[in-house]
């Protein structure tokens, strides 16, 4: 199932029809059903916030925790293939190439710790395999402390820190060979969710890597999430319109986190959006630990691409 487009200078009309072909795909449709939805009548806008309303009572096992914390429902196997199936169809699963040769800047977006790890080691790979970048790398982050099992993974991999930005700068730094930043700057603000930071680091024959700290834009309420760093980053940026943006993260979050990027990125800016999922097929990416990706875990982010398309609507006017 295609998601929404991100070619450069989309209209928002051409947006909208990918939003409305996802979500009245019959794989969504038959998720609703067999969690014993009616699908709801009226425009996209009815539908989406029908959609929001329902996955909240259904889907939802975060209840405002962080991702680890999610409890795992009690699925019978009949409904647990089922997810699955929907989540592969609804291109949570498969990671897909970059689809273009040239692109102008490269984001990868952090997460928990063994996805921070992977992301960089597999931007790394890109780059020196794949598409070329003309512009920068930005590796976008929070200062979201890390769990004890965060911590535990580091530790595997001979690594330490203190919250998610730390460990994607550590990553950089391994990954790409660079021992200090050639440039950093940062704002302390007293609280981690005011608190933001950039460091940019010049490997050899590659292009800059920036690591971005975000700072929350409803600090009051919680930290930054992934609109706030692509936000972020957009403001550190030269963002031109038609720029084409590689948007790196887990084939699991690529159509919540895609629609994140067109509402933060492309309607305002004009740029295209292209988002892939990491490749663990890759040789020098299965050394990595990678969490069992359940039912439950599918489920939750389906919810999470039916917010963001929802975001990403009420945009487009």
């Amino acid at each position: 199932m295609a998601l929404p487009t991100g070619r450069a200078r989309a209209s928002a009309d051409e947006i909208a029809v990918g939003v409305r072909a996802w979500v009245d795909s019959p794989p969504l449709r038959t998720l609703v059903d067999r969690f014993g939805g009616d699908w709801p009548a009226g425009d996209l806008a009815v539908v989406l916030a029908a959609l929001d309303d329902f996955s909240a009572r259904h889907w939802d096992f975060r209840g405002g925790r962080e991702r680890p914390e999610a409890r795992e429902p009690a699925l019978d196997p009949t409904t647990a293939a089922l997810v699955l199936a929907a989540a592969e169809a609804l291109g949570l699963v498969r990671p897909a190439p970059p689809a273009d040769p040239r692109y102008a800047h490269l984001v990868v977006l952090g997460g928990l710790a063994h996805a921070c790890l992977r992301r960089v080691r597999y931007a790394a790979h890109l780059l020196r395999h794949g598409p070329s970048v003309t512009g920068e790398v930005a590796v976008l982050g929070s200062f979201r402390p890390l769990s004890e099992v965060e911590r535990g993974v580091l530790a595997t991999a001979g690594l330490t820190g203190d919250t998610e930005v730390d460990v994607l700068d550590a990553a950089v730094r391994r990954v790409f060979g660079v021992t200090a930043p050639a440039a950093q700057d940062g704002h302390d603000g007293g609280h981690p969710h005011h608190r933001w930071s950039s460091r940019t680091y010049r490997p050899s024959g590659l292009p800059p890597v920036r690591v971005l700290a975000a700072p929350s834009s409803e600090p009051a309420l919680r930290r930054a999430h992934t609109a706030d760093t692509q936000r972020f980053w957009a403001g550190h940026v030269v963002l031109r319109p038609g720029d084409p943006v590689l948007m790196v993260t887990a084939p699991i979050y690529v159509p919540f986190q895609h629609c994140d990027a067109l509402r933060t990125l492309a309607v305002p800016y004009g740029c295209g959006i292209d988002t892939v999922g990491v490749d663990p097929a890759l040789p020098d990416l299965t050394a990595l630990p990678e969490p069992a990706l359940t039912p439950g875990r599918y489920l939750q982010e389906i919810r999470s691409a039916i917010r963001s398309m929802r975001a990403l609507h009420a945009v487009l006017g």
